[in-house]
């Protein structure tokens, strides 16, 4: 069974940074894709990160230039960095994990909010 915990939201200023952990317990981690989703209020989620077994990364161009994702095999973790923050990236930040085609672990979520 699959689990994920976030860690290492929190309020920061425009222009700042925050750097989020996903905790992967499991077996077989380096097997799962691993992405970052966020869900601002009132809007439909998106996916902002996205990196694959093989370690290829994917970012939607909102994000991009600013947002890397990364992973660490050995301690089955998924890591968001983001810099040069904006008031439009506020919402909840969600980990999720998939082996094929859907995202179907999830984690419970880390608020994330950028005062301009």
């Amino acid at each position: 069974q699959v689990q994920l915990l976030e860690s290492g939201g929190g309020s920061v200023q425009a222009g700042g940074s925050l750097r989020l952990s996903c905790q992967f317990s499991g077996r077989t981690f380096p097997s799962y894709a691993m992405g970052w989703f966020r869900q601002a209020q009132g809007k439909k989620r998106e996916r902002v990160a996205e990196i694959n077994s093989g370690g290829s990364t994917n970012y939607p161009d909102s994000v991009k230039g600013r947002f890397t994702i990364s992973r660490d095999n050995a301690n089955k973790a998924t890591y968001l960095q983001m810099n040069s923050l904006k008031p439009e990236d506020t919402a909840v930040y969600y980990c999720a994990a998939r082996r094929e085609y859907d995202f179907n672990y999830w984690g419970q979520g880390t608020l994330v909010t950028v005062s301009s």
